[in-house]
């Protein structure tokens, strides 16, 4: 059973309806196959600029350059005999003008006493998408304009644009209807445009670093390469349970195992997780693995990318950023601070958790941090550290700091220190890449010792059948990859949201996704 739209019942819903059954019986097509513009907005605006061009008359004689545009109606002003308005494009805005005379509507009957301008006031609506064909002058307030000689109806739309001055301005709304957030927007469609330029300079770099850009499937057979409860569906045709990835690390091993030396993907990875203003279900990572590197390759790698970016965006390493009134400062210039986790726990919470015993920390956890006792249960040494770092130095990382070595609870994934003190303690070649506050880099020296990852994989396993839902799953075939000879290779991942945001001074990842989860309208 079907229900009438509530649009259904919007007045200029009908009104706009009842104008298309009159533009058909003209025998108009209001949504012809196909246009073809010679000329974009902006591009017209910035090659006039500064030119010499006629006036209305010269445009009306056809004495100046004849141009064809394409776009939406956003104003349009009766002024007797001519009227003026606005055409926006993907570009940009362009000032029209109609005439009563001169201007003819593409299909209108030559028996029709209706003008061309007269049915443009009539039955065109702002927001209807029109084609348009005439010659470029300036106005005498100096406005780049065009002498409409023919209009083309592309699409008859039959709801309206949000209202002129009251806007879209509820962020639910603009996220949700992100189409008319772009239209009203001028400044989204222009930080989109951002987005995709830095993932191709992202692209860009690591080509000329040697990686080369592979893809990996989105379903799978077992997920795993985070920590992370995965979205899961059924695969009829094997009637077999399927994973939507929730990383992109174990295929991208298993081609370095198959001989690639350095790979990279940036793809979608969904993780059934919790939605805040930096995280979304389904996002975007990048993650590279180069044979025969550590992770201080890779932080070097990493560094270097966010550098470039910024000089290739803004032609400097400073970046300012934050909400308005409390911006600040930050600088991308190489090399970046190195701190262990145990270092920045002591220079930025003033605590040294080497001088505590278990039971210590523990108590700070719930004291100072209203950690739920009952979550600390059975948690381990290394596993309150990196609690103590997330609530008690994490926040204070606003300049650019690669937090390095830490316990092996927080990755089965990752080699044990070469250093023996770190390596008795258990702590592992990891870094994490903080700015302002956040993380943006997650990193290994990849562990190929094929004995030590299934023990660790193994103890992953049993958390899981113990309830932990963020647990590895064992992946015997990925074990029996590393068993047949993964090299030495460093491994990196960077939520690409996150950069952008970082890029584009976005308080929010939903500002840098076009359609970010959301809940559904009643």
């Amino acid at each position: 059973m079907t229900t009438t739209p509530q649009y259904h019942e919007h007045e200029e819903f009908r009104n706009r309806t009842a104008k298309l059954a009159e533009i058909r019986a003209l025998g108009i097509n209001p949504y012809p196959p196909c246009f073809t513009p010679t000329h974009k907005a902006e591009k017209l605006l910035e090659k006039y600029e500064n030119a010499e061009l006629g006036h209305s008359e010269d445009a009306a004689e056809g004495r100046t350059d004849k141009v064809i545009i394409s776009g939406r109606l956003m104003l349009f002003r009766a002024m007797g005999k001519n009227a003026f308005a606005h055409i926006q494009d993907d570009t940009g805005r362009i000032q029209l003008m109609f005439n009563r005379d001169l201007t003819k509507v593409d299909g209108l009957p030559p028996q029709e006493d209706v003008s061309g301008i007269k049915f443009i006031e009539k039955k065109i609506d702002l927001g209807d998408i029109l084609g348009i064909e005439g010659h470029v002058f300036r106005t005498q307030k100096g406005e780049i304009t065009i002498f409409v000689k023919g209009v083309t109806l592309l699409c008859k739309t039959l709801l309206p644009l949000p209202e002129k001055h009251s806007g879209l301005v509820d962020k639910g709304v603009r996220y949700r209807k992100r189409w008319l957030d772009l239209i009203t927007h001028s400044d989204i469609m222009d930080q989109f445009r951002m987005r995709f330029r830095i993932m191709g300079l992202i692209r860009k770099y690591f080509e000329k670093n040697g990686f080369l850009e592979v893809e990996t499937p989105v379903l799978q057979n077992v997920y795993g390469g985070a920590q992370a409860r995965p979205f899961t569906t059924k695969l009829h045709a094997l009637e077999q349970e399927m994973y939507l990835r929730i990383s992109l690390e174990i295929p991208l091993k298993k081609l370095i195992v198959g001989g690639y030396d350095k790979v990279f993907e940036m793809g979608k990875v969904f993780r059934n997780e919790g939605i805040d203003r930096t995280h979304n279900p389904e996002f975007t990572e990048l993650e590279a693995y180069a044979a025969y590197a550590d992770y201080n390759d890779m932080m070097v790698l990493t560094e270097n990318l966010f550098a470039s970016i910024a000089l290739e965006l803004f032609g400097t390493t400073k970046l300012t950023v934050g909400a308005e009134g409390e911006e600040k400062t930050i600088d991308l210039q190489t090399p970046w601070k190195r701190l262990s986790m145990k270092e920045s726990i002591k220079v930025y919470a003033n605590i040294d958790v080497d001088t505590l015993s278990d039971e210590d920390m523990k108590r700070l956890l719930v004291e100072k941090a209203s950690v739920d006792a009952k979550e600390l249960k059975g948690k381990t040494r290394g596993a309150m550290i990196a609690m103590v770092f997330e609530e008690f130095a994490e926040e204070h990382l606003i300049d650019p700091h690669h937090i390095i070595d830490h316990p092996i609870e927080t990755t089965p994934l990752c080699k044990l220190h070469r250093d023996p003190a770190l390596r008795q303690e258990n702590f592992v070649e990891r870094f994490e890449t903080f700015i302002l506050g956040g993380e943006f880099c997650n990193a290994y020296t990849e562990l190929n010792d094929p004995e030590l990852q299934r023990k660790l994989l193994v103890e992953q396993a049993e958390k899981k059948l113990a309830g932990d839902e963020e647990a590895h799953p064992l992946d015997e075939e990925f074990i029996e990859s590393v068993c047949q000879g993964m090299p030495p290779t460093g491994g990196l991942g960077i939520g690409v949201d996150r950069l952008v945001m970082l890029f584009t001074n976005a308080q929010s990842i939903r500002d840098v996704l076009f359609f970010p989860i959301m809940k559904p309208e009643e």
